[in-house]
């Protein structure tokens, strides 16, 4: 028995704890659907996942310095580093599955300043195009991913895509003469990154049933 105070003891829950498993459990049978079968933890995962982010705006902002104008197909030429803009969105993705929402800004912020630090006038327009457009990203695919993780990394994507597309044109050269092909370019990205992903859970699975 324990000693009386003379005031009323409440008994003691954790209902916050309750509630972080809840959206623990829930985030990660997302991630389990996304990932199912890789062989590493899913924070390691995300850091590399954040790694690969920040590395991809880098080449991103190099490809268009070095590289200058490409073709992307369909009779379009684009600013080189829409390939690496395009992978970037879904990076983005994958890491809000993977550590959330909180390191998704970090990472912004961390490829805003990359971008800023190559100090060229496309690099800034270029930092500032992916700080906006993956905002408008990350503003889209949080919503959506509950409902239907695909549908989330199309719609947050194509947003993003057609955002960092006018912006980074406007701020870089004054003209949206590329804009059909930018977006074109970063959606071409995006699908490749899709069927990546939905091949690794396919492949994944197989083996877990063999196994």
């Amino acid at each position: 028995m324990y000693p009386s105070t003379g005031r009323a003891v409440r008994p003691t829950f954790a209902p916050s704890v309750d509630c972080r498993l809840q959206i623990a459990a829930r985030r990660s049978g997302l991630i389990h659907q996304l990932y199912q079968g890789a062989p590493i933890s899913t924070r390691t995962l995300g850091f590399i996942t954040l790694t690969s982010y920040v590395l991809t705006i880098l080449a991103a902002n190099l490809a268009i310095t070095y590289l200058g104008i490409v073709p992307v197909g369909l009779g379009l030429m684009v600013p080189a580093g829409v390939y690496f803009a395009g992978l970037a969105f879904s990076l983005r993705d994958a890491l809000q599955e993977t550590l959330g929402r909180r390191w998704v800004v970090v990472a912004i912020l961390l490829g805003a300043a990359v971008s800023a630090a190559l100090s060229a006038q496309l690099a800034l327009a270029s930092g500032l195009a992916f700080l906006v457009s993956e905002l408008a990203d990350f503003v889209v695919y949080t919503p959506l991913r509950q409902r239907s993780w695909l549908g989330a990394v199309v719609a947050s994507n194509t947003v993003g895509a057609v955002v960092d597309s006018a912006l980074f044109l406007w701020l870089a050269f004054g003209s949206l003469a590329f804009l059909s092909g930018q977006i074109v370019g970063k959606l071409w990205m995006t699908a490749l990154t899709v069927v990546i992903i939905l091949a690794w859970r396919r492949f994944s699975g197989r083996a877990a049933r063999e196994a």
